[in-house]
């Protein structure tokens, strides 16, 4: 359908800005760094005085506006994996601007996410007709997705609090449990603002308010930890690694708020799930290798 394809290109376009801010914010925060002061990584904040990282923020906000659309027209499970163009945009960037040289395992591991990402996309479900926001959150605070909720606000609160150390997979995880419920919480107010446009208002519910105060906090919370883990890791290999993790656990989000797995057959699933293993394969042939 056209909204579909409306829906993809805008999630490409996404993917694009996205991939290149990932780089100009690394460049930014090196500038940062290299005037003094508490790095990024150790709780400081001097990059917010560097003009380049704002280029990288605006960017990044540009691509996730466009990201925010394409929810309101095409399915979470087809426009969360389209993320993977991101990869390959930082790659080839962070290899050439950075010099973060990537070796032909790194560019093995990049293309295998996207194979597994276009078999996820393949094998997708159609999205559910909503009629308005409150039919969204009636959704939302089934058991089984308040369930989730819960579970990915205690385990962030967890990490947050009592385990952040200087590893990759800790503050990639707060970011991609704080990003599973920001894009439930996208989806809603996209859909909201498709719905209003059509003449019915929905932000006269104060559901469609309520879903505004969750993505801001999980927006904060995930873009603080991303620049976090910018700062300390190679640019090359956390894009993978968040990609694969938020795209995981919303993926998961999704299919638990909109149960999609009921309308599918064994066949689909089963090619999913296929899709979910390359994705991982090329993200640990990347992370193993990268000082190969």
């Amino acid at each position: 359908s056209s909204d579909l394809t409306f829906g993809i290109a805008l999630a490409m376009s996404s993917s694009l800005a996205i991939g290149s801010s990932f780089i100009v914010k690394k460049k930014g925060l090196k500038l940062a760094s290299a005037r003094g002061g508490l790095r990024a990584g150790s709780g400081g904040f001097g990059y917010l005085r560097e003009p380049l990282w704002w280029g990288g923020m605006i960017t990044m906000i540009v691509g996730e506006v466009a990201n925010f659309a394409a929810y309101a027209y095409a399915p979470a499970v087809i426009v969360t994996p389209l993320g993977a163009l991101s990869i390959i945009v930082a790659a080839v960037l962070s290899h050439h601007i950075l010099r973060e040289r990537l070796n032909g395992f790194g560019w093995l591991g990049c293309f295998l996410c996207v194979v597994g990402s276009l078999s996820v996309v393949m094998h997708a479900p159609e999205d559910r007709p909503i009629r308005d926001v409150r039919q969204l959150w009636e959704m939302a605070s089934a058991p089984t997705f308040a369930t989730y909720a819960a579970f990915a606000t205690c385990l962030t609160s967890y990490l947050i609090t009592s385990v952040y150390p200087r590893v990759l997979v800790v503050p990639i995880g707060i970011c991609s449990l704080a990003g599973s419920l920001s894009v439930m919480g996208v989806k809603a107010l996209g859909i909201a603002l498709r719905l209003t446009w059509a003449g019915s208002n929905q932000f006269a519910y104060a559901e469609t308010w309520a879903c505004v105060a969750v993505v801001a906090a999980c927006v904060v919370t995930q873009m603080n930890y991303l620049n976090k883990a910018l700062d300390v890791f190679n640019a090359a290999v956390v894009t993978p690694v968040y990609y694969v993790g938020f795209t995981t656990l919303t993926l998961l989000a999704s299919s638990v708020m909109f149960k999609d797995y009921e309308r599918q057959s064994a066949v689909e699933v089963t090619s999913q799930l296929c899709g979910f293993a390359t994705i991982l394969s090329g993200v640990f042939v990347l992370h193993v290798t990268k000082d190969v």
